[in-house]
């Protein structure tokens, strides 16, 4: 039964001129366990009038115990004259067995109507600190625009939310040039402050903010803190931040460094990896976090975030110490808007040798992969940045491993902790087994004969815990090749558990393999008798490694397989290759025999491979082993379907196109755009801009988009028009389509064509080729058969066709060969050729043998469309098009 108790509340009204009121004031008191319901404090035990200027009142509340006080609600009726109160602080007072508590709730604010917010009703937190900000503005500093401006103070006990810095009086205008501003804001228990950090938001006409100095005083404690700032928050400045951090400066602890860290992003070399979307991080230590940092200007030249290249930024933040994890993402929606991520790699500074590694490899979008566009990603620790230069009488690996392990303080364990730790190099592995016996433990080891160290892994506990013990990690050098490699495995281990835990090995020249979530289902047959009770483990082997034995049952504890049941374990390995046997161990007290019919293991990582082992068979039937060991090998694969999200909507055919052009002439050309699907194609468009400001295409019901054409319509360029970007967006279900614009030009770098083609690139499957078409015209050898007009040409194929073309020829004199080349997205099987010429009258006539087509560099493959027709408008059938099949 919970106690009823008394709570004495202290109630105390500030100094503030005007602060006391008449008004009927109420609480509520909120704790762990609920709330007293809102109470009016009727009569002060120790004054006769209550709620004076600069008066401490006292009033007793009855409740059921609360447990841990957290929150009181307090407000005011405004009744009566002068009805604004100033309040300083509540403390409450109980008493809960023999221990007496005391809870502080700071609130030193107007509940008025009239003054600061305009609230009669506060919501106090229990041991809030309270701040006085002072913030001075430099002289320089443009006049202010609208833009929100944020603080967040860091301690050793967390952080405050988002404290937005706005006017405490509506229409002030705050951050003038030379304006000292000052704000009252509201935290949690922060403890010992360590560093704060000012954002502004990017908003329509923001020049930059040049800031002076921050002043913190808490007004509880009068604790005060001095933020010598002098820098600018501008995206047009040196640095390009809009995001500032500053180390707290005290006598009594040590300033902590502020670093620019390098954030490298590695895009993956697959199809559609690139993408357009603002990228945004945050860094997280042991010592806080950057909060979340736009990455936008990139130290590598060239588009951000394109296949197969790493961009790298700089986050400037005082120093985090240890990282743990980065959470990145993007604003890209819609299948195709994503990236595909394989790692970002973390450094201290530009002159740092070592950097912290967050492997993905997986897509970030909102269709594919994680079907996320956010992701938390846990360090596997550090490695070095460039692999050690040696002298070539050193390359032999001969030496010592010097290995330094760090986990929790054992004092409070009698036996050392059992470990092992396993050393997988590609020739074979080692086992060591380990004592831990303090904090820091030493070992040297040659590890000879193993090959090249590509991953660790570490079982145990081999003998009983008393309580839980965390590995943190394994610092390893090599005293002869001086590589050297940091991995953090924090894990816990704990009692009754045996656990296997693996990382990859990290050398500053090789990726690190992907650490991988195997999903493990077991399906027992569906017959009488199938189930068995007892130990069990498995052990996947694959090309690369097998993943260790893994135990399906607690230690000391059984586990049970019911009859028809699919039992499903998840185990973390670093990747294993392709899969191709199980190993499954049982042992039963009871000597029960199970009928395992199959093993299904998924792979939890991109794309998704299922691998299905088939048993179909006993374990345990008459065996008088201890444990028996069967061997099952792989019976076949799948990969799921790529696109692993249907689209909520049906596409209407209307999409957004983006044309980032360069060296565009003064006077911009006429240009039309023609989009093919695998049904069809669109009618052609104008182009509208080429300065990347979005228009509207219609295409209709065209089926998946293969590519697009550029078509001129007047007379050709005198040289081409560089293209920097193309994208496509779907306005109905979001999807995105890129395409491939390096090195491209449209027209021809010297502007002599009248049509550029691309091909659309899809997440994961590759796009049409470019061809080089070689086209051989043959002029018939009847008299006056040649012609100097200009001909036109269109292909078509099963893919579409290659839009009108003018042949570049220098003669169709009769009986001669004219050959010119088409450069065109992949037409598949050509199946006929439209030639035509627009030239009438005596002599513009001419007499078409055949034409004949093949790929570019390629003898077979041939295509023969024979005419021996007149193209004359005096001729024949006066036709000057004919359509060749």
């Amino acid at each position: 039964l919970l106690l009823v108790l008394v709570y004495e509340v202290h109630v105390y009204t500030g100094a503030k001129l005007g602060a006391e009121t008449d008004s009927n004031v109420y609480i509520n008191l909120i704790g762990t366990r609920g709330d007293a319901g809102k109470r009016k404090l009727h009569r002060s035990k120790n004054n006769n009038i209550k709620f004076r200027h600069g008066q401490m009142d006292i009033f007793c509340i009855k409740a059921v115990s609360l447990g841990d006080l957290e929150k009181v609600v307090i407000s005011h009726d405004g009744a009566g004259p002068g009805s604004g109160w100033f309040l300083d602080k509540i403390v409450i007072k109980h008493k809960e067995g023999k221990e007496a508590q005391e809870v502080v709730f700071p609130c030193n604010r107007w509940l008025d109507e009239y003054q600061d917010d305009g609230k009669t009703e506060r919501e106090l937190t229990a041991n809030a600190q309270q701040w006085r900000v002072q913030v001075k503005t430099d002289g320089d500093s443009p006049e202010p625009q609208e833009c929100k401006r944020t603080l967040v103070i860091y301690g050793s006990k967390g952080k405050s939310d988002e404290l937005l810095l706005s006017p405490q009086t509506p229409g002030y205008v705050c951050f003038l040039p030379r304006a000292t501003d000052e704000f009252i804001v509201e935290t949690g228990d922060l403890g010992d402050v360590y560093k704060i950090r000012v954002s502004c938001d990017e908003g329509p006409g923001f020049e930059g903010w040049h800031l002076r100095s921050f002043h913190l005083e808490e007004l509880h404690t009068k604790q005060e803190l001095n933020f010598d700032c002098k820098c600018w928050l501008s995206l047009n400045g040196e640095d390009k931040e809009l995001v500032k951090e500053f180390p707290a400066v005290t006598e009594d602890q040590k300033t902590l460094p502020v670093y620019k860290y390098v954030v490298s992003v590695h895009i993956g070399d697959r199809w559609g990896a690139e993408t357009f979307a603002n990228v945004y991080i945050t860094l997280y230590g042991k010592r806080g976090d950057t909060g979340v940092r736009k990455l936008h200007t990139s130290l590598v030249k060239g588009r951000k975030f394109h296949r197969n290249k790493v961009d790298s930024f700089l986050v400037e933040a005082v120093s985090l110490s240890h990282l743990q994890k980065v959470v990145i993402g993007h604003d890209g929606e819609g299948y195709g808007a994503g990236m595909y991520l394989k790692m970002v790699t973390v450094k201290e500074s530009q002159d740092s040798d070592k950097e912290w590694v967050f492997p993905l490899w997986n897509w970030l979008d909102t269709h594919l992969g994680l079907c996320e566009t956010v992701c938390e990603i846990v360090t596997v620790g550090r490695r070095l940045t460039s692999s050690p230069k040696l002298p070539e009488i050193n390359m032999k690996s001969s030496g010592l491993w010097i290995m330094d392990i760090t986990g929790s303080d054992l004092s409070n364990e009698d036996d050392p902790i059992c470990l092992s730790f396993i050393f997988y190099g590609n020739l074979s592995h080692k086992k060591l087994p380990l004592q831990v016996t303090g904090k820091a433990i030493q070992i040297k080891e040659e590890l000879a004969n193993i090959g090249s160290i590509y991953k660790v892994q570490v079982t145990g506990p081999h003998r009983e815990l008393k309580q839980p013990w965390h590995l943190d990690l394994l610092h390893m050098k090599h005293t002869g090749t001086k590589e050297e490699m940091y991995l953090a495995f924090d894990c816990w281990f704990n009692p009754n558990e045996d656990k296997c835990v693996e990382l990859p090995a990290l050398y500053a020249d090789q990726e690190p393999l992907p650490v991988v979530e195997y999903a493990i289902h077991l399906h027992t047959g569906d017959f009488k008798k199938a189930d068995a009770t007892g130990e069990a483990y498995l052990c996947i082997q694959g090309e690369k490694s097998d993943s260790g034995k893994r135990w399906l049952n607690s230690r000391n504890s059984l586990i049970t397989f019911a009859r028809g049941q699919v039992d499903v374990f998840k185990i973390k390995a670093v990747y294993l290759g392709k899969l191709n046997q199980v190993l499954v161990g049982f042992k039963s007290l009871k000597k029960d025999e199970w009928f395992l019919e199959k093993i299904v293991i998924k792979e939890v990582l991109y794309p998704f491979s299922a691998h299905v082992f088939v048993h179909n068979d006993w374990i345990n039937k008459r065996s008088k082993k201890d444990f028996v060991e069967v061997a099952i090998p792989l019976k076949e694969t799948s990969v799921t379907s790529l696109l692993t999200k249907k689209f909520d909507t049906k596409s209407r055919g209307r999409w957004q196109m983006w044309v980032r052009c360069m060296q565009v002439p003064e006077d911009v050309p006429d240009i039309q755009v023609v989009v093919f699907g695998r049904k069809g194609k669109s009618p052609a468009q104008k182009v509208q801009n080429l300065n990347n400001n979005p228009f509207l295409l219609t295409v209709g019901d065209i089926g998946d988009i293969t590519k697009v054409s550029f078509v001129l319509s007047g007379p050709c360029l005198g040289r081409g028009i560089k293209l920097h970007k193309l994208q496509l967006k779907d306005l109905d279900t979001k999807q995105e389509l890129g395409f491939h614009t390096e090195a491209q030009c449209l027209f021809g770098e010297g502007g002599s064509e009248t049509v550029t083609e691309l091909a659309a690139v899809r997440p994961d499957k590759p796009p049409l080729r470019e061809v080089l078409y070689s086209i051989s015209v043959h002029t018939g050898t009847l008299p006056a058969s040649g012609t100097d007009a200009d001909v036109f040409i269109t292909l078509f194929g099963e893919y579409g066709d290659s839009c009108k073309r003018r042949l570049r020829h220098s003669n169709l004199e009769k009986g001669q060969v004219c050959i010119s080349e088409m450069r065109a997205v992949d037409l598949g099987q050509l199946s006929k050729v439209l030639v035509e010429h627009h030239n009438v009258g005596y002599g513009a006539g001419w007499y078409l043998d055949q034409i004949v087509i093949h790929e570019s560099g390629k003898t077979d493959g041939q295509y023969a469309f024979l005419c021996q027709q007149w193209l004359d408008s005096g001729v024949g059938d006066a036709q000057t098009e004919r359509m060749l099949k």
